[in-house]
């Protein structure tokens, strides 16, 4: 029997409401909370391919419904979504625990992803915690343009080594010697031998030329805006940095409002923004 996400035969769901039957293929535990499923079409129906920094919304029969990042390689083409989630509800805790062959409902994708630079210019990616989820699509985007940007920076922050969130990839990209990797924990451990303290640090000792670096963030809405300002004081230009916002994303299609951030609802808007954009908003207690 060929495999439904290689069926030629496969066909792409036009509505965004009616969620896609998926079928989980493969189940990695990534840390002691999160777990990145390998999601496959059930039949000849899927959703259209995603590009980096878009999401999904993934329901579980029964429980309900959950916005969850792409973390995978945009350029595949045979209908498989890889996404990383972390159990912190009811639906990411079902989502965690689905091993392979249960079915999940999918949605998308929604949103407004990353966009790279024209060739040429540098690249600057701060992940942290699980923002590294929503940012390594861009990083592997990029990885396959390599020959395009010049300087190539990864800086990665976890809480503690036992929530660093793919280290498998961090010690390969680090390995490859056309990209600087730096990685640190907030708590020291026996086990790390590496980093310790905010990310702030390795920000503040990475070299680069603010006037044609692009730079990326996702992570706690903390460390975005204090990213953000330490590069905008060291003069990269706000329309330069990339964010990636979390709101209450619950319709995916704009229609709820509860993803709301000022004149911009995030589903459609969103997540991704430029820093000269939401900036100012972010300074609004509980916008």
């Amino acid at each position: 029997m060929i495999p439904a996400a290689l069926d030629p035969k496969r066909t792409v769901r036009a509505t965004a409401m009616a969620p896609v039957p998926y079928t989980v293929f493969d189940h990695r535990r990534e840390t002691r909370d999160t777990v990145t499923l390998t999601l496959l079409p059930s039949g000849r129906e899927a959703v259209p391919p995603f590009a980096p920094g878009q999401f999904t919304m993934l329901s579980v029969a029964g429980i309900g419904e959950i916005p969850v990042s792409v973390s995978g390689d945009a350029d595949r083409r045979d209908g498989r979504i890889v996404q990383t989630i972390r159990a912190v509800g009811a639906v990411s805790a079902a989502l965690c625990g689905a091993e392979a062959g249960r079915r999940i409902g999918v949605r998308g994708p929604f949103g407004k992803g990353w966009c790279l630079p024209a060739a040429g210019g540098d690249l600057l990616v701060v992940a942290g915690g699980i923002g590294l989820a929503p940012l390594r699509p861009l990083v592997l985007a990029a990885l396959a343009r390599r020959d395009r940007f010049r300087g190539f920076h990864l800086l990665v922050g976890a809480r503690t080594h036992a929530d660093l969130l793919y280290p498998y990839l961090i010690d390969a990209w680090a390995r490859r010697g056309d990209m600087t990797v730096a990685a640190t924990l907030d708590r020291p451990a026996d086990t790390w031998d590496g980093r310790v303290g905010l990310i702030t640090g390795p920000l503040e000792e990475t070299a680069i030329a603010p006037e044609r670096t692009t730079a990326f963030l996702c992570g706690p809405e903390i460390m975005i805006r204090v990213c953000a300002g330490a590069l905008v004081e060291r003069g990269v230009p706000a329309e330069s940095i990339q964010v990636s916002l979390e709101r209450n994303m619950q319709c995916g299609v704009g229609w709820c409002g509860h993803c709301q951030l000022g004149p911009y609802l995030l589903c459609r808007q969103g997540p991704v923004r430029r820093w000269d954009h939401v900036a100012d908003l972010l300074d609004v207690e509980e916008l």
